[in-house]
């Protein structure tokens, strides 16, 4: 009965930014007005591509996707790191953990499939324009964007059970300031060699296999660019493709410097990556939704046409 007690864990205590509360303050009303943004900017994209009939095309819709997982993305932890900063309440339940972490790994499988798709569908429209609506059937497109989502669920379910199903003995305190899995890992009392094989066969098929979509992808558009007699015709595919690729450079060039950055091996300098490393999950997670819609508004006229309309359309 002893031993159960110590390996049976009710709740987590996120330590965030714990260790520096005068930064604590900044961080707050800088989450805050980042995630205001990110619901208004998401939100006025999905209103846009669903109530806009010049956006009911492939590239829109996936952009609607992923507009909306960045808002259910955020929502699962963003209002729970404000409260930790502003009350001090650190803890969350072993239950919170889990459904936090579910979806934090969910939404973040599910981005990586929906940026390959997004290139796929960039590539033939440039490349075989003439097929494109052939190809590109909104059968087809519907089919790739529920794809992206179940199996985006499904891989989070099983790292999800897998993580939450192993003892952690008595030691309950993230170095996070959400239930990242990572950090959950480390707490664990048990072998996580199965933990470790199951996630390096998911990034291979969910971040790998659709970067390497989207290489081959633009390597193709910008062959067929290259080969275009109209300097017109050139910059128009060019600005097609710009802002999906400046997403895809943010997000893949975030999680590359997060897990592939030298460890320190003295103390302090160890204290300061872990802090840098918060500062780094905070931007993957928190900047890179506000900029999305950004990126798409400033560097698309249809979505600039569409807003403006919506804006000014007044209620009979």
């Amino acid at each position: 009965m002893d031993k159960f007690n110590q390996t049976f864990v009710r709740e987590f205590i996120l330590l965030g930014l714990s260790g520096y509360p005068k930064l604590e303050i900044i961080y707050f009303f800088l989450i805050l007005v980042m995630y205001l943004v990110i619901l208004i900017g998401n939100g006025v994209l999905i209103i846009a591509s669903i109530f806009d009939s010049h956006l009911h095309t492939p590239m829109y819709f996936f952009l609607g996707n992923l507009s909306f997982l960045d808002i259910c993305y955020t929502s699962s932890s963003v209002p729970s790191t404000l409260v930790s900063l502003i009350s001090k309440k650190r803890n969350i339940s072993f239950s919170g953990c889990a459904v936090q972490m579910f979806i934090g790994f969910a939404m973040g499988s599910t981005e990586c499939l929906l940026l390959g798709m997004m290139a796929f569908d960039r590539y033939v429209a440039i490349c075989n324009p003439l097929r494109y609506s052939i190809i590109m059937h909104k059968l087809v497109y519907t089919l790739m964007a529920s794809l992206s989502w179940l199996s985006g669920g499904i891989n989070s379910i099983v790292q999800t059970a897998l993580a939450m199903q192993l003892p952690f003995c008595g030691k309950n305190i993230i170095n996070h300031f959400t239930c990242e899995i990572l950090a959950v890992l480390k707490l664990a009392c048990a072998d996580i060699s199965i933990n470790i094989i199951t996630m390096v066969i998911s990034n291979m098929f969910f971040l790998v296999f659709p970067l390497l979509v989207i290489f081959f992808s633009y390597m193709f558009i910008l062959y067929t660019i290259l080969r275009m007699n109209s300097a017109t015709g050139r910059r128009k595919a060019f600005s097609t493709c710009s802002a999906h690729l400046t997403v895809v450079i943010i997000f893949y060039g975030t999680i590359f410097f997060m897990y592939a950055k030298p460890k320190s091996q003295d103390l302090l300098g160890e204290e300061k990556l872990q802090a840098l490393d918060k500062l780094i999950s905070l931007f993957y997670g928190v900047v890179t939704p506000m900029l999305n819609p950004i990126i798409y508004s400033l560097r698309n006229k249809d979505v600039k046409a569409a807003v403006k309309y919506l804006l000014n359309c007044k209620p009979i």
